[in-house]
């Protein structure tokens, strides 16, 4: 008995490498794309802080005027340059994050300027954004380019003179290979804070934009209320869809089935006297018509709700539709836990769609679909590699894929240049 105990330890540990080694790599390729990530928002976000850093100083000039009484007069083109580097920082977190609606034209007159709400938020937004979120750019900057100078210093440390050092604060004496390899370990080190300290560097430069930019609140309660009805409208028609779908399923197939099974059991009845042999090839084609449709009832129950997703979950559904799929698929999932249901039903059937269009439509060679959850949201992404030029108005479903996701109260986004590649961005609310 405890040498059948030592196998069955060896074995499970035998098992538990190649699964902790895995998880080694996804949680390395989540970190490296997000750090990727977070030095493209990075970019973008020292681009808009440079905007909004000459708003600060117009909106500096233009007061120091209005003290001697000649820079009221331009306070409204004041305004509008401050809302143009406002709305290229709404512009920017409307791609990253939630979208953020542009506030109306810049009022004409001195006063109904100074008493919008937008501008006065619009005004700390670019002394914020202008000062820190600058310094974040170019700190978060810095982190990689650093990081590449150090790693590559290896390489062409001998077309410098030894007294001349390394890259950045590195002053000492290099006097070979070794004291160069020193450096490229420096290097590494930044390439570690680069993974690290990138996302949330990222997140922190964005906060001014998604706290300040946003709607005031008798604004943002009218756009949300609009927002819901919408959603809402969305809902009942998904909805409708979803119940002419299953009474098409039943009505062109199960039914049908159904009702020749009934007519061949009433020839096969009376065939039974003057033809037994007649009479059981007849009850054959019945039973075969039977199993039929239960067959096509089990499809619609599966349209419904698929099994496999209630017992299983959502990595398990999933990774059923991309072995399923006729494009070589890979699926990672990272959602600790369970979601809603409802939230897995709507996750499960847009990933259904969307690997069928890839299949019909694309001629993609491979396609990847990632799902994950963080806090209350659970985003979903498909990218393919194919040729690109998906449109919403052709009957794809891709029509349909936005009503579902929108009647869940989530954020959908296609992007599909000619050519390809073709991404699906899928937002969903799924509780704390």
């Amino acid at each position: 008995m405890p040498r059948r105990d030592a196998a069955g330890a060896t074995a499970a540990a035998g098992r538990l490498g190649p699964q902790l080694w895995r998880a080694a790599r996804r949680y390395l390729r989540r970190r490296l794309r997000m750090s990727v990530d977070a030095i493209e928002h990075l970019v973008g976000g020292l681009g808009t802080s440079i905007l909004a850093l000459a708003a600060v100083l117009l909106l500096v000039l233009v007061a120091l005027a209005s003290v001697v009484g000649i820079g009221l007069a331009v306070v409204p083109s004041a305004a509008k340059a401050v809302r143009l580097a406002a709305n290229r920082e709404r512009a920017r977190l409307s791609r990253w994050d939630r979208d953020l609606p542009l506030p109306p034209a810049v009022p004409t007159g001195l006063r109904d300027v100074l008493r919008d709400p937008w501008f006065r938020r619009e005004c700390a937004f670019v002394a914020v954004h202008g000062t820190v979120g600058f310094g974040l750019g170019v700190l978060g900057l810095s982190l990689p380019i650093s990081a590449v100078q150090n790693l590559l210093f290896p390489l062409y440390y001998w077309v410098l003179p030894p007294e001349a050092g390394g890259p950045g604060f590195i002053d000492w004496r290099i006097d070979g290979l070794p004291d160069a390899l020193v450096v490229g370990l420096i290097g590494v080190g930044w390439l570690a804070a680069t993974v690290a300290l990138n996302p949330p560097l990222a997140g922190l430069q964005a906060l001014p934009g998604r706290r300040l930019l946003a709607p005031p609140r008798d604004v943002d309660m009218s756009l949300r209320i609009a927002e819901l009805t919408a959603t809402r409208a969305a809902a009942l028609d998904a909805h409708a869809a979803e119940l002419r779908r299953i009474e098409r399923s039943l009505h062109d197939g199960a039914q049908n089935r159904l009702v020749a099974v009934t007519v061949l059991l009433g020839a096969a009845r009376r065939a039974m006297l003057r033809d037994p042999a007649r009479a059981v090839e007849i009850l054959d084609r019945a039973h075969d018509s039977a199993e039929q449709a239960l067959a096509e009832l089990r499809s619609v129950v599966r349209g419904i709700l698929p099994p496999v997703l209630d017992h299983r979950g959502l990595a398990a559904a999933l990774d059923g539709l991309a072995a399923g799929c006729g494009v070589p698929c890979t699926v990672e999932v990272d959602v600790p836990g369970r979601c809603a249901a409802s939230v897995e039903a709507t996750a499960y059937f847009v990933v259904a769609e969307a690997l069928t269009n890839v299949a019909r439509h694309s001629g993609a060679a491979s396609v990847a679909v990632t799902v994950r959850r963080s806090v209350d949201r659970l985003y979903v992404s498909i990218v393919d590699d194919g040729r690109g030029g998906a449109d919403e108005g052709h009957g794809s479903g891709i029509a349909g894929i936005r009503r579902r996701v929108q009647g869940h109260d989530g954020q959908f986004t296609l992007t599909s240049p000619p050519g390809g590649p073709t991404t699906l961005l899928v937002e969903l609310p799924c509780g704390s």
